[in-house]
C-alpha cells in the first residue's frame, strides 16, 4: 500500500470514527472464510458495517479526536487482528455477535464504543445486549409521563360519576 493510499484510507476511517456513535472492536481471526462471510452477510442485512482494519491505521484515524470523543480509551483494544463493526444502534452488534457465536467463542468482543463510553472485554457482551435503544428509551419516558396523567383523568372520571350519583341521590331524598 502506497503512502497516498494509506493517507486516503486514514481519511476515510477518520470520517467513519468521527461520525460513529457506536462501534465494536472484535477478534474474528480464527474463523473460517465461510464463517466470516456469513457474519458479514448477517451484518449487511441488519445495517451493520464490518471493516477489518490495521490497528495502526485505526489509531491514526482516531488520534485527532482522541480527547474530545474519548477514543484514547479504546486504543488498547487495537492489538492483534481487529475487525470493527460500525452501527447506528448501540446494542445491535452485541446481539449479532451473541447470536452468531452460538457454541463458538468467536468472534471475541475486545471493546465497544458506545456514545463515548468504552466497554472492555468479552464479559461485557451480555450487558451490551441489554442496552436500550434510543427509541425504547423515548417510549419508556412517554409511558412514565402518561401514567400520572391517566391516573388523574381516571380518578376525575370515577370521582365525577360518584359525585353526580351522590348529588342525584341527595336530590331525590330531599
Amino acid at each position: 500500500m502506497t503512502r497516498t493510499d494509506k493517507g486516503l484510507l486514514i481519511q476515510e476511517l477518520k470520517e467513519k470514527f468521527e461520525n460513529a456513535s457506536y462501534f465494536y472492536v472484535t477478534d474474528a481471526s480464527s474463523l473460517s472464510v465461510e464463517k466470516i462471510n456469513k457474519l458479514r452477510r448477517i451484518c449487511f442485512e441488519k445495517g451493520v458495517e464490518v471493516k477489518t482494519i490495521k490497528n495502526t491505521l485505526a489509531i491514526k484515524a482516531m488520534d485527532e479526536q482522541a480527547d474530545t470523543k474519548n477514543f484514547k480509551g479504546i486504543f488498547e483494544a487495537f492489538k492483534g487482528q481487529s475487525t470493527v463493526l460500525f452501527s447506528n444502534d448501540g446494542k445491535l452488534p452485541a446481539v449479532i455477535i451473541r447470536d452468531f457465536r452460538g457454541k463458538d467463542a468467536k468472534p471475541v468482543l475486545k471493546a465497544a464504543y458506545i456514545d463515548s463510553d468504552v466497554f472492555f472485554g468479552d464479559d461485557q457482551l451480555e450487558i451490551l445486549t441489554k442496552l436500550k435503544t434510543k427509541n425504547e428509551l423515548i417510549g419508556d419516558v412517554i409511558m412514565l409521563l402518561q401514567s400520572p396523567a391517566k391516573n388523574v383523568i381516571s380518578a376525575l372520571k370515577s370521582g365525577g360519576s360518584t359525585i353526580a350519583g351522590l348529588l342525584k341521590t341527595l336530590e331525590e331524598r330531599g
